[in-house]
């Protein structure tokens, strides 16, 4: 068993959103990562896919989340599930900062764009 003191964790950004992955590849995981951001208010994520369930818990704020051509909102306390391979988007609509939870079935997690084309984030490890 590990702990994990979260404080310690490198914190990276893309603009309008904080990063940190609380469990990966880094932590010893071979099939899952859990990352924790911050979404400031009218900030999205990339349009993205990877090829992995991911379960997203929106712990505050509130916003919406684009999949294909469905648009859905949701507000805190809510649970977003997204199926291995579906483009999407999260964006805050709220005026307060947006704090997520997300769990990947796969480690490393490996984004790309709506293309296909590959997407590296700030913390990406290295490919293996």
């Amino acid at each position: 068993m590990r702990i994990v003191n979260n404080d310690e964790l490198d914190t990276l950004a893309l603009p309008g959103l904080t990063h940190r992955t609380i469990a990966g590849h880094a932590q010893g995981l071979k099939t899952m990562e859990v990352w924790s951001q911050t979404m400031a208010p009218g900030a999205a994520t990339p349009v993205h896919c990877h090829a992995c369930e991911e379960v997203v818990l929106v712990l505050s704020g509130s916003g919406q989340c684009t999949v294909g051509d469905e648009t859905v909102t949701f507000g805190p306390n809510s649970t977003l599930i997204l199926e291995p391979d579906v483009v999407h988007q999260i964006v805050n609509t709220s005026d307060v900062e947006m704090k997520l939870v997300a769990a990947l079935g796969m480690a490393p997690v490996r984004v790309k764009t709506a293309d296909g084309a590959a997407l590296p984030l700030p913390w990406e490890a290295p490919p293996a």
